[in-house]
Order: C-alpha cells, then structure tokens, then sequence
C-alpha cells in the first residue's frame, strides 16, 4: 500500500490560487487512481478530484469544476492539485488517497493539509 503526504497548503485571499502536492512512496504509486478529499470544519470529508493511474481520464466534484486541476507526475511519485478562483468555502483540510480504480478509495488518510481562503 502506498503511504501519502500531502503538502501546500496555507493561507490565501479569496480570488487567489494555492498548488497542493501529495508525494507517494514506493514502486506502485503508478498502480494506483489518485484523488484529492476535503474536510471542512464541522463537515464530512467530501471528494474533491480523482484522476486515473495513466492521468488520462479525470473527474471532479462540481462545486471546484472550471477552477481546480488535478494532475499526476509517476516518475516523481506525486498528484498534484491546482486550485484558482478560490472562495472562503474552499476552506478545509485537504487529503490526498489511493485506489485501485477512480472511485474506489483506501480507507488510509495521511495527515492532510490546511488551505485557508479569507475574503
């Protein structure tokens, strides 16, 4: 199973954009669709964006559809998340996971990383 750290994360003006990386150990991150969750206060952890093993096909959630981009580099071992146009409720944690398939998710959370949008 591959461990993740997600990392990027800060504070930023509404309006802004911010990049979060999660970095993948071991041989098989290739082997695994990738995707980014998010957890505001006092709310479930929602999905955010998934892309698939190869980085040819991806998917997300509407509330960040036209603003966020999910992207994946295999030789670094990393997935990436893009984030522009942000608003106040795009603050949460967010979490980086792995799965056999997009859609399908290990029940294995790192410790995420904090995005603040202030108006």
């Amino acid at each position: 199973q591959v461990q993740l750290v997600e990392s990027g994360g800060g504070s930023v003006q509404a309006g802004g954009s911010r990049g979060l990386s999660c970095a993948g150990s071991g041989r098989t991150f290739s082997s695994y669709a990738m995707g980014w969750f998010r957890q505001a206060p006092g709310k479930e952890r929602v999905f955010v964006a998934a892309i698939s093993r190869s980085g040819s096909m991806t998917s997300y959630a509407e509330f960040v559809k036209g603003r966020f981009t999910i992207s994946r580099d295999n030789a670094k071992n990393t997935v990436y998340l893009q984030m522009n146009s942000l608003k106040p409720e795009d603050t949460a944690v967010y979490y980086c996971n792995a799965g056999p398939t997009m859609g399908s998710w290990f029940n294995y959370w790192g410790q995420g990383t904090q995005v603040t949008v202030s108006s």
